[in-house]
């Protein structure tokens, strides 16, 4: 049972890391976790939420078809989702959203390593990033996109509301 309930908590760092200037009140809120079926397996540490599973806390909404959440002997855990896709949207403290989408998610709480594969996107209001991969460093706050041989990376970037970006983070 405590591995179930550090797991939920695991799930809510997996979704209020995925931006660093979320809502500062997020990941005080209750975490809410809805799923069409739910299987622990205690021996091997593993518990996976399947059936259109939906993840609230706060601002944050991460909708996958499977979350699979495992943990190693003396290792953080690791949160894999996967979906047609995976999609999550979170308010900043500027009250803008940030939304993103990709066909897997991958989370590795020790090393706070984020990996979208497939179709990968970030967006925060007309601005974006579509690739085939993107990784994001949680701990040096690193972004890395790339795309497979034929496709490229795709950014799309509007300067008035970056500008508005930089006014809001010096307040």
């Amino acid at each position: 049972m405590k591995f179930i309930m550090k797991s939920v908590l695991f799930s809510a760092l997996f979704a209020s890391s995925l931006s660093a200037y979320a809502l500062k009140g997020d990941t005080d809120q209750p975490i809410n976790i809805d799923s069409g079926s739910q299987s622990l397996d205690m021996e091997n540490n593993i518990v996976v939420f399947s059936d259109n599973v939906v993840i609230t806390q706060g601002s944050i909404k991460i909708n996958a078809a499977k979350v699979t959440i495992t943990r190693q002997e003396g290792k953080k855990e690791t949160i894999d989702a996967n979906g047609s896709p995976v999609t999550f949207q979170q308010t900043l403290d500027n009250g803008k959203p940030v939304n993103g989408k990709s066909n897997s998610v991958h989370y590795d709480l020790g090393t706070e390593f984020l990996i979208l594969t497939g179709n990968a996107e970030l967006k925060q209001q007309d601005s974006f990033i579509k690739a085939q991969k993107i990784t994001y460093d949680v701990k040096k706050q690193q972004l890395k996109a790339s795309s497979g041989g034929k496709s490229r990376v795709k950014t799309v970037l509007i300067p008035a509301q970056l500008q508005d970006s930089k006014k809001t983070q010096k307040k």
